[in-house]
């Protein structure tokens, strides 16, 4: 797997891991799941920044869309879809946040 960054992360990857890969990443990560023309995701895009960016767990953009098994691996149906992850297992999950609240509830996971 490539490394992975910290903090926050603009850029939605193409060539995402294999679930697999995800599955070995120790400690917290979020791994965010959507697509650069998507309305939803280019309006919560601000509010994810604002949050993640105080925090330095890895934070894994996953460009999605049919045939990317990555995303039907995590039964993801909407973007954007933030899910937390505590060594490779997921812990919690919002999907089109619409405030930097839903984005910190998820946060508060960690503690």
């Amino acid at each position: 797997m490539k490394a992975v960054e910290t903090g926050f992360n603009p850029t939605y990857h193409e060539d995402a891991p294999a679930f697999e890969d995800v599955s070995e990443i120790k400690g917290f990560a979020i791994i965010e799941f959507g697509a650069p023309w998507c309305g939803y995701c280019q309006a919560a895009e601000p509010l994810i920044e604002q949050v993640l960016s105080k925090h330095t767990f890895p934070h894994i953009k996953i460009f999605d869309g049919k045939g990317k098994r990555l995303g039907r691996a995590f039964q993801v149906k909407l973007w954007p879809s933030l899910i937390l992850l505590h060594d490779g297992l997921e812990v919690g999950r919002i999907v089109r946040p619409d405030s930097t609240q839903d984005i910190e509830d998820l946060i508060s996971r960690i503690d």
